[in-house]
């Protein structure tokens, strides 16, 4: 069996500006559960980042939203990694992901940070790529010189409903990703079929 989570990181840019943007689908999802969990973040400064705790049974699982900015995530998640000894396995790292469209989530182990710079840091800093992603898919604007003000832009109320959705779904998985059955919430999330958008007439 795989390492069971112990930390939960979810990547975005601190400050009410960037709230609802795309880029801070990982702090969605992060806030999310610790609303489903009855926590409060609380800000930690040798972390770096605000940062709840939630323990059921005889497991722990650490919440944490780098308050570095997206850039520099990885010395947020690093003090908090290496204060806690934890190995790469036992970190899931949720960001927004703009080759999935939005209303889908993929879950799997390593590999590149393809372009997500929040990404290439947390492996800079960490020393490996073999942390977990949960990807949350926003979609892209077509055009990649178009993708800074895309990502830091806040999406229409549908597709923000979408991603929410997909969040949602992630939360069912939570008790095997804490549990250390990560394939078994992999199979789960990644079979999921995104909402069909609806049209108006």
């Amino acid at each position: 069996m795989a390492a069971a989570i112990a930390l939960i990181v979810g990547l975005g840019n601190p400050g009410p500006e960037y709230e609802r943007t795309r880029h801070n689908a990982g702090f969605w999802l992060v806030d999310r559960l610790a609303a489903a969990w009855g926590l409060a973040f609380r800000r930690e400064a040798k972390f770096q980042g605000a940062v709840c705790r939630y323990t059921t049974g005889g497991s722990e699982c650490r919440l944490l939203k780098p308050m570095t900015y997206m850039n520099l995530s990885g010395d947020s998640v690093a003090a908090l990694a290496r204060f806690f000894r934890l190995e790469p396995e036992a970190v899931l790292v949720a960001h927004d992901e703009l080759d999935l469209p939005p209303g889908t989530v993929r879950l799997k182990r390593g590999g590149g940070d393809g372009g997500h710079n929040g990404l290439r840091d947390i492996t800079g800093k960490l020393g490996s790529n073999g942390y977990g992603r949960l990807r949350i898919g926003i979609g892209h604007p077509g055009n990649r010189n178009l993708v800074t003000p895309f990502v830091l832009s806040r999406p229409p109320a549908e597709e923000e409903c979408q991603i929410q959705a997909a969040i949602e779904a992630t939360l069912a998985v939570m008790p095997d990703l804490l549990d250390g059955g990560f394939s078994k919430a992999m199979n789960h999330l990644n079979r999921r079929q995104p909402p069909v958008p609806t049209t108006e007439t």
